[in-house]
């Protein structure tokens, strides 16, 4: 099998190129070796790899920034996409793409199915969510995952940032009214693998294509993750500043951005579990991993 994987220096990219090699022979490019805001880029890069399955982990992540380029987030999320999933289809290929919870305005009380009615509230958002609908209408056979606060031991995230601060400050107030799931990259990339394998068994018949919510088990909040990442590598042996008690829940309202979040991104993963037989990890398991490799062994 053929894999054309894109976003190979992102926090799931980077993964993905773990997790795929067993799989396939893949062809892995960054944003310098093809401009994904760019149609013409992409379609080039499909004719010359011409894969066999095109995963894309790509995407335009620079939530408050997106609010002030649009038009660059659209091209990226919403129109690319759509694009790959054109030059998919035109070679019997099939397509595995990422998006995200705030497709949905988190207004629901419980968790998120994949048929609930989305919503975005922000730029990212509608971009990402468009991207979705481009890639379902391109005539592509697709798996599109849905999910939450991705973390990973490569590139930045939120649980790099509180352990940056913790050594810098003794006292840190973080947002303890959003609630969701953080996700390692590691666990969607073996995800995502483990997919491949079960389609390559069954064929395109009996394999069912469609949306997803891949998402680790439990909940919390940005607040209560930010707690947990400090006594973690605390106990790890970590000198830091800050101790867990130090940081205080505040409301949102304290702490402006310029792209609403949505308040409740808890998703719903019974329609993986029971599709696919999977068992999905708690977060907390996830980020223990990850501190593992970024205080232990750095």
């Amino acid at each position: 099998m053929r894999i054309l994987l894109i976003g190979k220096h992102g926090q799931v990219g980077f993964e993905l190129q773990r997790a795929l090699a067993p799989v396939g022979a893949v062809c892995a490019v960054d944003q310098a070796e093809c401009d994904v805001s760019d149609a013409a880029a992409i379609r080039a890069l499909v004719q010359a790899c011409n894969p066999d399955l095109i995963v894309n982990s790509t995407a335009y992540t620079a939530v408050d920034k997106a609010e002030s380029e649009p038009e660059i987030a659209h091209a990226v999320n919403a129109v690319a996409p759509g694009v790959l999933g054109e030059e998919a289809a035109k070679r019997n290929a099939w397509v595995v793409h990422y998006s995200t919870d705030y497709v949905f305005d988190g207004t629901k009380l419980g968790a998120y199915t994949e048929e609930d009615l989305t919503n975005p509230l922000s730029v990212y958002g509608r971009t990402k969510r468009d991207g979705e609908i481009a890639l379902q209408a391109s005539g592509a056979r697709h798996v599109i995952f849905r999910t939450s606060w991705v973390v990973g031991a490569h590139g930045s995230n939120f649980a790099k940032t509180i352990l940056r601060l913790a050594v810098e400050r003794e006292r840190l107030n973080v947002v303890a009214d959003q609630h969701g799931a953080p996700t390692s990259a590691a666990l969607l990339a073996d995800v995502t693998a483990q997919l491949i394998r079960q389609r390559q068994r069954e064929g395109d018949d009996k394999f069912p294509f469609g949306v997803y919510h891949l998402v680790a088990s439990g909940e919390t909040t940005w607040c209560d993750y930010a707690r947990f990442v400090v006594a973690e590598a605390l106990a790890l042996g970590k000198s830091l500043t800050l101790s867990p008690d130090s940081i205080r829940a505040i409301p949102s309202s304290d702490y402006p951005t310029a792209a609403t979040r949505p308040s409740n991104s808890r998703m719903d993963t019974g329609k993986l579990r029971r599709t696919f037989g999977f068992e999905l990890p708690d977060w907390q398991s996830g980020i223990r991993h990850i501190l593992q490799q970024v205080v232990v062994n750095p």
